[in-house]
């Protein structure tokens, strides 16, 4: 049977949802088709196991968290100093915490993973060409700081907005934005600037 890939979509964003509610043992084809509003049924037409419906979500949830070209655009543009480093590192946790869903999803994925090494195999092929974009980002971009400052940062803004999402009384918003500037200041004064090689930026992920 011949499958609509818009309709395919629309059940992915919904097992995000379900699997960001419900948790792993909560994301199967009936609930899905519900938060989908869709007939019962309809997701085991697209998915031929759950294991597929995982791996599915795994590379959706990624292709929600890339900035958009704008953002991209946008972030090239003027002095590429500590100041727009900062600036960059906030704008990331403030979109990536904007699809709590999503990032939370990703996290039930995470754990999922150490059981089923279909899912391991996609989430690290996707988290680790992320990584490897955002250092190729960051090398052309003229910004300062080296490539161990963006695994850095990743590692450390990473477990920020998990504590955002998870136990939001932790931190004010005002601590998370004056810890963000703290850890962008303390790292680059570690490492040297970067000069811009004459070419092209990446994109960069999601951080």
């Amino acid at each position: 049977m011949r499958k609509n890939p818009e309709r395919r979509q629309a059940l992915i964003d919904a097992a995000i949802e379900v699997l960001a509610r419900e948790g792993a043992r909560g994301l199967t084809f009936r609930a899905v088709d519900a938060e989908a509003g869709v007939p019962v049924g309809t997701a085991s037409n697209y998915f031929a196991t759950r294991d597929d419906l995982f791996t599915q979500v795994g590379g959706r949830i990624y292709e929600r968290l890339l900035p958009d070209e704008t953002t991209v655009a946008r972030n090239r543009e003027g002095v590429q100093d500590e100041a727009r480093f900062a600036e960059l590192m906030h704008e990331l946790v403030d979109r990536i915490s904007a699809f709590n869903s999503g990032y939370l999803a990703l996290l039930e994925l995470r754990l999922e993973a150490t059981r089923r090494p279909e899912l391991r195999a996609v989430l690290t092929k996707r988290i680790r060409e992320d990584i490897d974009a955002n250092i190729s980002h960051h090398t052309v971009s003229g910004l300062p700081g080296d490539s161990a400052s963006v695994v850095l940062l990743y590692l450390a803004l990473n477990w920020l907005i998990v504590e955002r999402l998870t136990l939001p009384e932790i931190f004010t918003d005002r601590e998370i934005h004056d810890l963000i500037d703290v850890a962008v200041r303390r790292l680059l004064t570690t490492t040297p600037p970067t000069p811009a090689p004459d070419t092209e930026a990446g994109q960069g992920g999601a951080g």
